[in-house]
């Protein structure tokens, strides 16, 4: 590694790393460096392949503005982001440092964003990690990774989960780098939420990732990881979509927006496609980590189990409701029927007699409550507890949340729902989508519950303690993050319960013999 020395111009901070010198801002009482490419560009001969390393550069270059997004998905108009931006350079980091000189030795948290594994850039306001860092006094790393087809789709001649690969590569440059802005690489804490929780629970089972971060954080852990047949078969779907193969060499000819839409296209209609995907096509999730053998040799929570995070300290939890949210935006809340409920029921409920247990267990719910109840814990809330679970019986430790406190947005419509976290977490609490869920003008109530959320995510990057005891399988206790503070037994126990035993197997492409 190149060796690394902190100078400052001025107001302008510069750092020197292993590919050449930065100059950045201030901002917020920090210093911020945005837009460092940590790979090459992966267009051209580079489209669909693992992220190459980047090349140096002469002088110092600026770091003043984030890189271009990935290709992106239709969702809240992301795909219009991603059209709009200049260039190619899809994988950059950003670093917020309050100490930006070697030897500073502080914690590092580099985060993952979400978003179905179709949708994610580091450039959005709820992401920036001047808080987190200031408060904190750590360094904050946020990058774009590639998703959607670029990243995921399960192509002939392609390595698969190239969106991870990428992660794997931001990881090795703060490894490589982190100490000209401050940060100890011995201290990482990786965090991620909905999919960057999945993305987190996969870097744990990946080979390639080890010895790259000491801690992880897991939020809203979605249970979906695709077996490479039924990865394969929506690869062909998507690429059937353009009359092409699901080969490098037929999609490299695409515009990557086009290939976006085919994506888009293919998910919008992927309920047609239930008999042969099953699950993940009544929720129209196209995209998901691939248990290829190789890259990812196994699901999170058979290596897991293994032993495989024996040595990383875990925080895993989900919000109370987390289905609520996409309730909301199908326009179902109050309006789900006793059909709707029972369909959702023999779908996602666990074992032959799954739907008859639930009505059993919640013998007061209605169709409502049904429905959200089976949505939430097969796609987040028992993958993630399972997550856990798996960790201490593979002779590691973790540490259990539920986020419980109701958004005020829009009258409280959205209860404890997925992705309310985030902005909680990082102290954006006004910025870009936060606002729909907290409202305009945060309470005291939101700033003190941020403030917690914020010290003990911190406080456990630093020091792995995140001021409330380990979990373990005969007292399972939990952070419940609320107004008020408290410490109990899982809050979850029905659900607990009824998910018992199960397993979070990859899915399989059904009416088809996995190898």
């Amino acid at each position: 590694m190149a060796s690394a020395a902190f100078e400052s111009t001025g107001s302008e901070p510069e750092v020197r790393t292993a590919a050449g010198a930065l100059r950045g801002t201030v901002d917020a009482g920090v210093a911020v460096f945005r837009g460092i490419p940590f790979a090459e560009p992966p267009v051209g001969a580079l489209r669909f392949a693992a992220p190459q390393p980047v090349r140096g550069w002469d002088g110092v270059r600026p770091a003043v503005a984030y890189g271009p997004p990935p290709p992106q998905a239709g969702h809240f108009g992301m795909d219009a982001l991603s059209r709009d931006a200049a260039g190619a350079d899809w994988l950059t980091v950003n670093v917020w440092s309050p100490e930006p000189r070697p030897g500073a030795g502080l914690a590092v948290m580099v985060w993952i964003q979400g978003g179905a594994y179709s949708i994610g850039m580091s450039s959005l306001p709820e992401y920036d990690g001047a808080r987190l860092a200031r408060d904190g006094g750590l360094v904050m790393v946020t990058f774009n990774y590639r998703v959607g087809i670029e990243g995921f789709a399960h192509l002939d001649g392609a390595p698969a989960n190239r969106g991870l690969l990428d992660q794997v590569a931001a990881l090795e440059w703060v490894r490589d780098n982190i100490r000209a802005f401050g940060g100890d690489p011995g201290r990482v804490t990786v965090f991620g939420e909905s999919a960057g929780g999945g993305s987190v629970a996969a870097l744990l089972a990946m080979p390639c990732a080890a010895g790259l971060f000491r801690r992880a954080i897991a939020q809203s852990v979605p249970g979906t990881f695709f077996s490479p047949a039924l990865a394969a078969d929506i690869a062909a779907a998507c690429a059937a979509e353009l009359g092409l193969r699901p080969t490098v060499a037929d999609l490299s000819t695409v515009a990557p927006n086009e290939l976006s839409a085919a994506g888009d296209a293919v998910a919008a209609k992927s309920a047609s496609f239930a008999e042969r995907w099953g699950q993940p096509a009544h929720r129209s999730i196209a995209f998901a980590p691939v248990v290829d053998g190789d890259v990812l040799p196994v699901t999170p929570w058979q290596a897991l189990a293994d032993g495989a995070g024996r040595d990383i300290d875990l925080i895993v939890g989900h919000t109370r409701d987390e289905q609520r949210l996409f309730t909301v935006i199908e326009g179902l809340l109050g309006q789900v029927t006793q059909e709707q409920a029972e369909t959702a029921l023999r779908l996602f409920a666990p074992g032959p007699d799954g739907a008859r247990r639930y009505r059993d267990a919640f013998p007061a719910a209605g169709p409502d409550e049904l429905y959200e109840l089976v949505n939430s814990d097969w796609l987040f809330r028992m993958p993630s507890l399972h997550l856990a679970t798996a960790q201490i019986t593979g002779g590691g430790r973790a540490h259990v949340y539920e986020l419980t406190w109701p958004a005020p947005g829009m009258g409280g419509v959205f209860g404890a729902c997925h992705g309310l976290d985030v902005p909680l977490v990082f102290g954006n609490l006004s910025s870009g989508q936060p606002a729909v869920l907290i409202g305009e003008s945060p309470s005291p109530a939101a700033e003190g519950l941020s403030a917690d959320l914020r010290t003990a995510w911190t406080a456990f990057a630093a020091h792995g303690d995140p001021g409330w005891p380990a979990y373990d399988v005969e007292h399972r206790l939990t952070r419940l993050f609320d107004t008020r503070p408290t410490v109990t037994a899982y809050p979850e126990e029905t659900s607990r319960l009824l998910w018992q035993g199960q397993s979070f197997p990859a899915l399989p492409l059904l009416g088809h013999a996995e190898m």
